[in-house]
Parts: structure tokens; sequence; C-alpha cells
């Protein structure tokens, strides 16, 4: 008689990697089901933020997918069974609590896409402060084929490119491609995809040679006064600029361009 034998293990939803230097990569792990948003991959990013966040070794953080498809948005099975509302008001709230706590954290947030980002897949895109996209990748907010206004996304996506642009994809469900997207201001660079982990590792070695805790200062404000009239924004960022400055790390930097010579941050 045969053993009976264990069941298969699953991978894990999100895998994680970290270079010496603190370059913190979180790749979603469902290639089969195209990474989509599911509850549970909701979860399991919020998670990773929190705990990365409050971490002062990580520097950077690179989200990343496995497969084909960078995000296809939100899991639409998992939406079809559950046809409540209290449900789906839930499920969009944890996602705008994931989307908040991307640029909460400290760390500059660089999404690698490499496939296809759709609906709120392309929210996350637009909502990464940075993104590399490989050539040939497509972008679009389609919920609109299936009767649905892709509305949480359109507060990334408005965000990051013009309005009518923006609107013309929200009614339409047009995709554009990573040129057009990089036009639009949606990513920062296009490369093949054979020099994607190349480029992205190029802009995330530029962020690590700066000082974390001007960079994490800086990304603080630059949301902050994103929300405010121009006078509160100017107010708040003369306030950051003076607690920048009597950090002795801007004192070090000062001094070394006074001196012609290369900083030495404090650890």
């Amino acid at each position: 008689m045969n053993a009976p034998q264990a069941p298969a293990q699953l991978e894990p939803l999100l895998l994680e990697s970290r270079t010496p230097a603190g370059v913190v990569t979180l790749t979603l792990n469902r290639p089969a089901q195209f990474n989509t948003l599911s509850e549970e991959m909701l979860a399991a990013l919020a998670a990773a933020f929190d705990r990365i966040g409050a971490d002062s070794s990580a520097r950077v953080v690179v989200l990343a997918a496995a497969g084909k498809a960078f995000c296809a948005g939100h899991d639409l099975k998992q939406m079809k069974s559950n046809p409540r509302f209290d449900y789906y008001e839930r499920l969009f709230a944890d996602c705008t609590k994931l989307m908040r706590s991307i640029q909460q954290v400290p760390q500059p947030v660089i999404a690698r896409v490499q496939g296809i980002a759709t609906a709120a897949g392309c929210q996350l895109v637009a909502t990464c402060d940075l993104a590399v996209a490989a050539e040939g990748v497509k972008f679009g907010v389609n919920g609109i084929d299936v009767g649905l206004f892709c509305s949480t996304p359109s507060v990334a996506l408005a965000r990051n490119i013009g309005r009518k642009q923006a609107f013309e994809m929200l009614v339409t469900g047009e995709f554009i491609d990573a040129a057009t997207a990089k036009a639009r201001g949606l990513v920062n660079r296009v490369v093949a995809a054979v020099e994607l982990d190349a480029e992205v590792a190029r802009l995330a070695d530029a962020i690590v040679a700066r000082p974390a805790v001007a960079i994490a200062m800086g990304k603080g404000m630059f949301y902050r006064q994103l929300e405010m009239g121009v006078d509160g924004a100017y107010q708040l960022a003369g306030q950051t600029m003076a607690c920048n400055l009597v950090d002795d790390v801007a004192q070090e930097g000062i001094a070394a361009f006074m001196e012609k010579r290369k900083p030495h941050w404090p650890s």
C-alpha cells in the first residue's frame, strides 16, 4: 500500500529579497492569476510595507512581479463570489490603505513593470514613487469594459497624468504603451526588457547613495504639499527645509561642498 502523499506546499504570495545596501524587492508571486490584488495579496503587501517602513536599514523598495503580467487589478472571481456592499466597501478600503502606505513609508518605492498593468494594477504603478517599465508593456484602466468605472484607480492616475488623458483612458478602456506612459508621466524610464533589472538597480543605487534622512523628510513633505494650497505648501516646505538644514546630514553635505570633498554621511 502506498503511503499518503503530503499536500503540495503553495508558493508564498509575496517573495522578498534584500541587497546588502538595503534595497528590498517585493515580488508579486501569483503569475497564473496575473498577480491580481486578491484579499490575501492586499493583506500580504500591507503587512510587508508596514514592516519595511519601520525598518531603518531598508533604503529602497522595489515592487516587482513574477510571470507575464505585472498586475491585472482586483480578483474579479473573488469579487463576483461576494456580491455584497459591505464586502466591496471593505475591499476597497483595504486597497486604499495599501496605496496610502506605499506613499507614507519613508523609503522611495520603485515599480519594476515587466508586463501588463491594468485597473488596480495600473493604480499600483501610479501610486509608487517611481516606475521603470519594459518596452512593449501596456497600461490601462479598463474596468469600464465590464461595466465598472475604475474609480479608485482614477485617484492615482489623475495625480500622475493630465486630466483629459486620464479620463479618456477611464471611459474608453483603451490601453497605452510604455512610451506613451513615459511621455504622459506615468513611468519614469522605459528600457528593453533585458535591461529592466539593470535600470531599476541604477535608479535604486542613485537613491541609496544619498542620505536616508533627507530622502525620508523630502518624501513625506512631497506628498503632503500636493494636497495643499500654495501658501500652505510653501509653509510646510520651509519648515521641512529648516529641519533638514539643522540635521547633521545637511551640515556635513554643505561643509563637504564648500571644502570641495566628498561628504561623509552620518550613520
